[in-house]
């Protein structure tokens, strides 16, 4: 199976939606944040590995504790995947944490005090244009 074929493509949206439907519902680790999701899954071709970008709204305390729960529930998850994918093997997998999320959400924040303030020094100058003659 080639890296970017369509059977790639498939088992790549089927194992981030069983993974991110169990990490949601039946994952009962306390460290393991609520606000948890799977923003994308590479399962390498020979179905032998698998890399599971996380994303953890929270502080880095909370990504922390999080990336450990997921590593600790590593057994439990590919079991769970095995039982609810039928693969010839079930990939081995390895937790990344993505925070593209968080970078965007922060930028976001940034354009928008940035339009605040333009908007506020917009303001200001309005009156001063008063034509004098």
């Amino acid at each position: 199976m080639r890296k970017n074929s369509v059977k790639n493509t498939r088992v790549n949206g089927e194992v981030l939606k069983e993974l991110s439907n169990i990490i949601r519902g039946e994952i009962k680790d306390p460290r393991i944040n609520p606000m948890t999701s799977v923003v994308s899954v590479e399962v390498a071709p020979d179905l032998k590995t698998c890399k599971a970008y996380i994303s953890v709204l929270g502080d880095e305390e909370s990504q922390k504790d999080t990336m450990k729960g997921l590593k600790s529930a590593e057994g439990y998850i590919r079991r769970q995947l095995a039982k609810n994918i039928n693969l010839r093997n079930t990939p081995e997998i390895t937790f990344i944490l993505d925070q593209s999320i968080e970078y965007g959400v922060n930028m976001s924040k940034l354009i928008d005090e940035v339009t605040k303030r333009d908007d506020e020094n917009h303001k200001e100058e309005q009156p001063q244009e008063d034509v004098e003659e």
